[in-house]
């Protein structure tokens, strides 16, 4: 076997100075696995990512739903708190109009304080609302992992 041919397949350069270009796609990274062995490394380690991922998303999940569970359980107490403060009022003008002052100047007093409560479980829900993001850290790791398999591929 010639030199020349020796160089080109070690990678080496020629010694007259022009350098042969080894190609990196070419070049095995490993080449003492056989491609079994890499096909059956790459599968396993798949595997064990998609299960990575996956528990990652439900740990997620259960989080990301609590927090929507109180956020709508707030809008629910706003909604009944609004009620309330419809109701009393209506109360308190009908009342206004067919009794004494006293008594329905207490109905609208009752409905004012309802109102109150209204509005802040509704800022309080509105707040809790905005702080629920879908599935943060899955999403990061996600792309993470795409990054990583083209790396891989590469």
């Amino acid at each position: 076997m010639s030199s020349d041919m020796s160089d080109r397949m070690t990678g080496r350069s020629a010694p007259n100075g022009s350098a042969q270009d080894v190609d990196p796609a070419t070049t095995p990274k490993r080449p003492e696995m056989s491609l079994g062995e890499l096909f059956s490394e790459m599968t396993s380690e798949l595997s064990t990512l998609f299960r990575k991922e996956v528990e990652l998303a439900k740990v997620e999940g259960r989080e990301e739903i609590k927090q929507a569970g109180s956020a709508a359980g707030m809008f629910a107490g706003a909604g009944l708190g609004g009620w309330m403060a419809v109701l009393f009022a209506s109360f308190a003008l009908a009342w206004l109009l067919d009794q004494a002052m006293n008594t329905a100047l207490a109905f609208l007093i009752v409905a004012v304080l309802w109102g109150i409560v209204a509005l802040i479980l509704l800022s309080t829900a509105k707040k809790k609302a905005k702080s629920v993001k879908a599935l943060p850290e899955t999403t990061r790791t996600l792309k993470e992992d795409v990054q990583w398999a083209k790396a891989q591929k590469s």
